[in-house]
């Protein structure tokens, strides 16, 4: 009973996704899809997950729409990855899982309200980026802090410094004119992981410390090693491009200007 208790809030939370992408997933199946916009996917998720995630959010989103900055949501989804942190760090495992889970839906929503009320600008871009590796940070260090006593603090050291690794690639191939994206274990992909992973130690882990330690720590291992996959598949990516680049370019001729990036906020799938 305790747990369930202890568990609430996350449960509620899973339960609504699970009904609500019940609810879609008949009405596309009846031919009457709800009328989204502006839909980015993952490749891990599809557009099909990422059409329903938009249209889940879709109310708040017009609630908030020209009366909230798209950086005031930007900070507020920092605040959550902090509060995820602390909570992480003191063994509240729900209350990480919700709070972690509420930080990604307003990730996903900043960048949407951006463009929909054309507030996209290099500035807000550059906020989000580096707003969403320190909220990353702050978490991997949460629960580095659980555990800090177990071995498996090698596998938060490996998830932290992948996932850092996949949005440096990307930044850095951005720099040099690329456009290198996509893989298994990008932004959204590593939130579901860890909130997914933190709901499953807190359950089959609320009478034994030991069986959330290992759940949480597998779960980090994992991340480490699918997120380092993804940072080296760009990375090499990135090498072919520039090399096949070089190869074509007239003897002699000057390398090419790196391109800056577009001035835009989208899906995070750094």
């Amino acid at each position: 009973m305790v747990r369930f208790y202890l568990l609430a809030p996350a449960l509620a939370l899973a339960v609504t996704f699970v009904v609500a992408f019940i609810v879609y997933a008949a009405l596309c199946a009846a031919g009457r899809p709800p009328a989204v916009r502006a839909v980015k996917h993952n490749e891990l998720f599809g557009p099909f997950v990422a059409s329903f995630l938009v249209w889940l959010i879709s109310p708040i989103e017009r609630l908030l729409i020209g009366r909230v900055s798209p950086n005031t949501i930007t900070f507020a989804s920092l605040a959550l990855c902090a509060l995820t942190a602390f909570a992480a760090a003191l063994g509240h495992l729900p209350g990480a899982v919700w709070l972690y889970a509420f930080a990604g839906i307003l990730d996903v929503l900043d960048g949407r309200l951006a463009r929909h009320a054309n507030q996209q600008t290099t500035a807000g871009a550059l906020i989000d980026s580096v707003a969403d590796r320190w909220g990353e940070l702050f978490v991997f260090a949460g629960y580095g802090w659980l555990l800090r006593d177990s071995l498996w603090l090698l596998a938060v050291f490996a998830a932290l410094g992948g996932s850092t690794m996949v949005s440096y690639t990307r930044a850095r191939a951005e720099g040099l004119g690329l456009a290198v994206a996509g893989g298994l274990m990008q932004r959204a992909e590593r939130i579901v992981l860890v909130a997914g992973g933190t709901l499953l130690a807190a359950w089959y882990g609320a009478d034994d410390i030991e069986t959330a330690t290992t759940i949480l720590g597998a779960t980090m291992l994992f991340c480490g090693v699918a997120s380092t996959g993804t940072a080296i598949n760009r990375w090499v990516t990135a090498y072919r491009q520039l090399a096949a680049r070089a190869a074509a370019a007239p003897a002699g001729a000057r390398a090419p200007k790196p391109l800056a990036p577009a001035p835009a906020r989208a899906l995070e799938q750094h």
